[in-house]
């Protein structure tokens, strides 16, 4: 009777064990697998330019000079240059708070922006890849006369850091959601026509001392996003720092 009494309890524990194991690899998979979904969430997903795009008015420029695209209007007396990465989260938090107000300066004529796209955390993206990607069709967009309105798609959608970005078929689709027609801009796209700028360009520009900033820590270096007015550096975190440039 012990034997037996010792036996069933040895089987019991044995079966619950077993499904101890079941239910933990059950978990496991299920984190995986929700895991998996979650980074790559923005697979197949339309690039949607809603109503958060940018709204110019029609004597509004936007031209392309190198891998610097410049908006605004002839005349303007006061000019900013922004350096940013479309995956750079605190960009784009930079875009949610200043972009309506920047785009009212240039329509009021009195800014002109220089949009600098760097690709900081092109290795930050799984795959690898999408901060060139999106800067190269950005600029793309330039020669088609929508940047700033492919510009603001693409932070009013912007992918997590460390996750999927965006394939060069859905920012060729979100090209077309903005009014471009032009078949040359796929082509640059699918090409990656203005990578090899944008890499030399960066170099310049991450080694540039007068870009420097303090990240505290005694760490000093080039970092996104970035705002210069006249050659010096701007505290952009100073709610009132655009008032001061424009006068």
């Amino acid at each position: 009777m012990v034997a037996q009494a010792r036996g069933t309890s040895d089987r019991r524990k044995w079966i619950i064990g077993i499904g101890a194991v079941v239910v933990v690899a059950a978990l496991v998979i299920g984190g995986v697998l929700w895991t998996i979904a979650d980074r790559n969430k923005t697979k197949g997903q339309i690039i949607n330019p809603g109503e958060t795009t940018s709204a110019l008015t029609g004597d509004v420029t936007q031209k392309r000079d190198g891998v610097v695209v410049t908006v605004g209007k002839t005349g303007a007396k006061a000019s900013i240059d922004v350096y940013a990465d479309f995956l750079c989260p605190i960009c784009g938090e930079f875009e949610k708070q200043y972009k309506t107000d920047i785009e009212q300066a240039i329509n009021d004529g009195k800014l002109q922006v220089r949009y600098h796209m760097v690709p900081l955390l092109n290795q930050r993206s799984s795959p690898p890849g999408y901060s060139l990607d999106s800067a190269n069709a950005a600029l793309a967009a330039a020669d088609a006369g929508k940047f700033l309105q492919f510009h603001d798609a693409l932070f009013a959608n912007q992918p997590e850091e460390g996750k999927r970005g965006y394939d060069k078929t859905q920012l060729i689709e979100l090209g077309k959601n903005v009014g471009i027609t032009d078949p040359a801009f796929a082509q640059t796209v699918n090409a990656g026509t203005y990578d090899e700028q944008l890499n030399t360009a960066f170099q310049q520009i991450e080694n540039d001392p007068k870009l420097a900033q303090d990240f505290g820590g005694g760490q000093r270096g080039f970092g996104t996003p970035t705002v210069t007015a006249n050659g010096s550096v701007v505290s952009w975190q100073d709610p009132n720092w655009l008032k001061k440039v424009t006068g």
